[in-house]
């Protein structure tokens, strides 16, 4: 059970606004530089595999980072902000899309980085009304639109050209969280 917390919504986003928010970028940026390299030089039956395995380790990686970067990745300094289970919510109703990338995975194998892809940056459009910042939208948006026209554009190199998408937006929106890190903390 949680203790109450006496803050007004308003100053729960203020205290959750003022994080960083580096870590989970920086590594679903490593991580899809991984993709895109396996797609550029190994079988389907590996590029496939990339993708599963490294989406689902992007939250690992990504405490590992905030432990580096010192974010409060367990929210162990603020564990009753009900934006940090906004976010928890918005990281499961991603994962429960995956019902649709599934079946359409089992008909065509590459489906998978335009499905992942899309659905893994969802998350970003309830992150940016939370923080009040327009990176998250123009990452889940912007992300949405390239991935889906880089999957009819360039077939031969989904497993290729949709990953350098994703890690091309992944360093804009670090660059602009970062920014806005500085600007919402006083820091030059």
């Amino acid at each position: 059970m949680t203790k109450h917390n006496t803050q007004t919504l308003e100053q729960q986003r203020i205290a959750f606004s003022k994080k960083r928010f580096l870590a989970m970028p920086l590594a679903g940026s490593i991580i899809w530089t991984l993709i895109g390299i396996v797609g550029a030089t190994m079988p389907p039956v590996w590029q496939v595999w990339s993708v599963w395995i490294g989406c689902g380790s992007i939250v690992y990686l990504g405490m590992a980072l905030a432990k580096l970067l010192g974010e409060d990745f367990l929210n162990k300094q603020t564990p009753n902000n009900a934006f940090n289970h906004l976010f928890m919510v918005g990281l499961v109703m991603a994962l429960l899309v995956f019902s649709l990338a599934l079946p359409f995975a089992m008909q065509d194998y590459t489906s998978i980085p335009l499905t992942v892809g899309i659905i893994t940056g969802l998350m970003w459009m309830p992150f940016s009304w939370a923080i009040q910042h327009w990176a998250g939208y123009f990452h889940a948006i912007s992300r949405t639109i390239l991935i889906l026209a880089v999957w009819f554009i360039f077939p031969e190199f989904r497993f290729v050209a949709i990953p350098v998408i994703i890690v091309i937006i992944y360093i804009i929106t670090m660059l602009a969280l970062e920014r806005r890190y500085k600007a919402v903390n006083g820091l030059h």
